[in-house]
């Protein structure tokens, strides 16, 4: 197989690899068909308020200030007096649109629906503003045209402020929330001259949602424990208070009116949100008004996060939800029917009803849940052969007949209670029978790829072993074997298809269960390489085999621990530093072997240090930018010194509007800081010349000698302006240590070749990356050389780890792209984000390219080794990745999979960038230069 072709099947292995996560775990849920399930009693209330405080956190709603006064003094009067309160527990990833489809559906949106777009998404699901009358929302353009566009008629009524009032750096973001109290006030007046709107407002079945962003938006742009913060709860709870009073105005005080206040997900201290922390999944949920039941007093309650004394409330009693709960409960309140896709279970110690509305409504939401199963089990039966389906036994027909018949039984002889305890057990069984046949092929799913996983990874170990060393005998030729082979392979694919193509399965099942045939066939098809393998090793010294074979074990496990505690990566560079004195590295070049321990130990503190972003500090990239400027001007007096021949005018200009743009961008990340503190937004040059930076950095290598250290230092400043103007931290030093550490890394490897005697050294300064790529003939690869993999790989999961900047998905920080925009724009500012993740990748791939080369062996060579590394990777955690424990674990476990795959195709696609970066120049004249021969 040639390279080219190699390469292309590695990356569609991989990325088939990667795909069958989500297919295996990230599948909608959503199932279609089912008959509306609705209580046929007369509604409590007419109309539902919902007040929705984008990154409210439960703890800063509830505690108290320093001076033990209320921070929401309306809100705070409700629950002691007029309503039930307690806490919504949300689920991973706590962000906003996942937040208000539990919210408002009732149920916990899949991740690929991430995918299909952010603002405008068609609505696929039933929700209570679909079941709804009518729904008038005022917000965010980004949450509310989601639940409106594709809603069944016309009856679901958006009114939203621009995208550009979302801006993180001007004024105080809760004039956001005034908007939408404002608009509400201002629309309710307006009715007044309009009869058709006033009839609309006083029909039954009505939803009032207002979305508040400005508390989210202030808590990435000051923290949740920031005065903006703080006063934005204030002035949400004004806004509350002046609405429900102006509600009752409206209405006559009818009592018909009820009121929830809630939020999507929290907040961490540092102003993120996304994972599992508590901070994030723990919101509040304050109820009352129609239907809503008065506050309960307790003698005491007891629940583990020890929350209650802290807020001054454990003689009230405390209601938690599930985030999904919430729907069933305005569903409940206003009379319409469940959203069809709900999974919550009605609360019912909020609602203020008989009995005998409470068993009714429990009944309906064990019928509407019961509904998505017998039609998920069906799906699932006529797609399965029958004498295969195994069916969810503990709710079978007889059982789902029994269940319904004896709580209509007890509702009917007023046994309310008896009835309510059978609905819970249904709704339970109905619950874990979604998930049964959700996951139904989630087995044999895995069992494919596991079985893909294993063959490719050993295809690849073949393909080193055949022919980058000598450990094995030329190939003979047996071609009928070969063809027997084939058409028993081919065989075993036409059996497996046919088997799909019966159960009528996805096109993306076959796919993943073909995949193996192939790959295995290629490993089948060297036997007897795996022969002369085997010959080899029994001939070997068996306790230096096993002694090589643990090492790589340890390191690989050393990787993947990496993943859970960052801190190994600092035992990791700290026995790194050892490397020179253990290989007798020392002796041969001690001021090399220094400043590598050197570095080696400064970048283990790295590690050690809290994420980046959750305390800015940016004196500390200020400092990496004035000390970049310095190695600068040191390079290049050492450049002008020894007057190098092979620098012209042109390449002088290039190395001079470089350091200018570490300059601007040092001068811009300042400035700029400083106009967002005081509240005067991002100034237009800077931004002007940041995205200006950005541009020119991604050319500029390019204008460079291709001379080795030119062209990494060129490389290593283009990247560094840029990463500067991404920084709000310490890691703006990381990447300046790592960068170093990695020019020593090209040394230490030169002297390691020396003393393996491969070949005469070249002289670094002067080898031309353009030339190294004329190199016919390289040699076989040697031990030495799945270190040198290791250390590549070990030093990719040092950039994406080191500074903790995507170590989990709630350390989004917004701050780090403010010199670019302040305006939320999710897909720019991700792609931002991912640029800063990706610059660190850039310059150790770039250095290894330099390894490689320097080394005299081919890229394929070394970067099989690191394919197989980062594959065996992938595999241990593809086995770790479970859909049991808490939603932290499961989420932990299936991002560890996909970060690792990612970095796998990842590093593919670096290699290839790499060898753009070092070989190519643009040639701004045609005029003659003088080159190393």
């Amino acid at each position: 197989m040639g390279t080219p072709v190699f390469v292309l099947a590695g990356l569609l292995v991989h990325c088939v690899f990667l795909a069958s996560i989500f297919d295996i775990y990230f599948t909608s849920p959503l199932v279609h068909g089912m008959t509306p399930q609705q209580t046929l009693l007369p509604s409590p209330a007419k109309r539902l308020v919902l007040f929705v405080a984008d990154g409210l956190r439960a703890d800063s709603l509830y505690e108290l200030d320093s001076n033990s006064t209320p921070r929401a003094p309306f809100l705070r009067s409700i629950l002691e007096n007029n309503g039930s309160w307690g806490i919504s527990h949300t689920h991973v990833p706590t962000e906003s649109r996942p937040g208000h489809v539990a919210l408002i559906a009732g149920f916990y949106e899949d991740v690929s629906a991430v995918a299909k777009g952010w603002k405008e998404n068609p609505v696929e699901f039933d929700s209570v503003f679909n079941e709804s009358r009518y729904t008038w929302s005022w917000g965010s353009p980004d949450i509310l045209p989601m639940f409106a566009k594709g809603a069944s008629g016309d009856h679901v009524y958006t009114f939203c402020y621009t995208a550009e009032s979302e801006d993180f750096g001007t004024q105080d973001a809760s004039r956001l929330d005034t908007w939408v109290f404002d608009h509400v006030k201002s629309f309710f007046n307006s009715s007044r001259n309009n009869q058709t709107l006033y009839s609309a407002l006083n029909e039954e079945k009505v939803v009032l949602f207002l979305h508040l962003l400005g508390i989210d938006t202030n808590g990435h742009a000051h923290r949740p424990n920031s005065r903006e913060y703080k006063e934005n709860i204030r002035k949400v709870d004004e806004g509350v208070k002046e609405i429900a009073s102006m509600l009752e105005n409206f209405y006559g005080n009818d009592g018909k009116t009820a009121f929830i206040l809630t939020s999507d997900h929290g907040m961490t201290d540092w102003g993120s949100h996304g994972a599992g922390h508590p901070s994030e999944t723990l919101t509040p949920l304050i109820a009352w008004g129609a239907g809503v039941n008065y506050p309960q007093r307790v003698a005491s309650q007891f629940f583990e996060d020890n929350f209650l004394k802290e807020w001054k409330l454990e003689n009230l009693k405390r209601l938690d939800v599930n985030q999904a709960d919430i729907a069933p409960l305005m569903a409940s309140l206003i009379g319409v029917p469940f959203p069809l896709n709900s999974v919550g279970t009605l609360p019912l110690e909020y609602l203020n009803n008989s009995a005998y509305f409470k068993a009714e409504s429990m009944f309906t939401n064990a019928v509407q849940i019961l509904e998505q199963f017998k039609v998920k089990m069906t799906q699932k039966k006529e797609t399965t052969l029958s004498f295969l389906f195994m069916p969810f036994k503990p709710l079978s027909d007889s059982e789902q007949i029994n269940l319904l018949k004896k709580t209509r039984l007890y509702i009917q002889q007023e046994k309310y209670d008896e009835a309510v305890s059978l609905c819970k057990a249904l709704i339970i069984l109905a619950l874990e029978g979604l998930s049964y046949y959700h996951t139904y092929d989630r087995l044999f799913l895995g069992l494919s790829i596991a079985m893909g996983f294993v063959g490719w990874t050993a295809y690849v170990i073949l393909v080193i072993i055949k022919t980058h060393t000598n450990l094995t005998k030329a190939a003979q030729s047996h071609d009928k074997e070969s063809t027997i082979l084939l058409y028993c392979f081919a065989f075993v694919g036409m059996i497996i298809a046919f088997f799909l193509l019966i159960q009528m399965c996805p096109w993306t099942y076959y796919v993943y269960c073909l995949l193996p045939v192939p790959v295995w066939y290629a490993v089948v098809k060297e036997l007897h390489i795996i022969q002369d393998l085997a010959a080899n090793l029994l001939s070997l010294h068996v306790g230096r085999s096993m002694g090589f074979l643990l090492v790589c074990a340890l390191g690989i496990e050393t990787l993947v621990f990496s993943f859970f505690y960052r801190s190994t990566l600092t035992v990791g560079l700290l026995v790194f530093a050892g490397w020179p004195v253990i290989t007798q590295l020392w002796v041969r070049a001690k001021t090399t072997a220094l400043i590598w321990i050197l570095l080696c130990v400064l970048l283990a503190i790295f590690p050690l240090m809290p994420v980046v972003g959750r305390e800015p500090n940016i004196p500390l990239v200020i400092a990496a930018g004035l000390l970049t400027l310095l190695i600068s001007c040191s390079f290049l007096a050492s450049l002008c010194k020894s007057k190098n021949k092979y620098m012209n005018n042109e390449d002088l200009i290039v190395q001079f509007y470089q350091m200018l743009s570490i300059a601007l961008s040092t001068y811009v990340v300042s400035s700029t800081h400083n106009s967002l503190q005081n509240k005067q937004g991002l100034p237009v040059l800077n931004q002007i010349i940041s995205w200006t930076t950005l541009v020119s950095s991604s050319v500029s290598p390019l204008l460079s000698p291709t001379f080795l250290f030119q062209r990494l230092f060129s490389i290593l400043l283009s990247l560094m302006s840029t990463y500067l103007l991404l920084s709000t931290g310490y890691e703006a030093l990381f990447l300046l240590v790592l960068s170093g550490l990695m020019f020593v890394w090209i040394n230490m490897e030169q002297e390691a070749l020396q003393h393996y005697s491969f070949s005469r050294k070249p002289k670094l300064a002067v080898f031309n990356f353009s030339y190294a790529t004329d190199i016919m003939q390289f040699r076989q690869l040697h031990l030495d050389d799945v270190r040198r993999s290791f250390f590549f790989v070990f030093f990719i999961v040092t950039a994406f780890f080191g500074t903790g900047n995507i170590a989990s998905v709630n350390s989004f920080e917004p701050a780090s792209v403010y010199c670019f925009l302040t305006v939320f724009s999710p897909f720019v500012m991700g792609g931002l984000l991912v640029l800063k993740v990706v610059i660190p990748f850039v310059l150790v791939s770039c250095a290894f390219e330099a390894v490689q080369v320097t080394t005299q062996l081919s890229s394929k060579s070394l970067f099989l080794i690191v394919l197989v590394i980062s594959d065996v990777m992938a595999l241990h955690f593809f086995f770790l990745v479970k859909d049991y424990g808490s939603w932290l674990d499961i989420g932990t476990s299936i991002s560890h999979y996909v970060l690792v795959m990612s970095l796998t195709i990842f590093m593919m696609l670096m290699n290839g960038l790499a060898q753009l970066l070092t070989t190519k120049r643009l040639e701004l004249s045609r005029k003659t230069k003088h080159h190393f021969t």
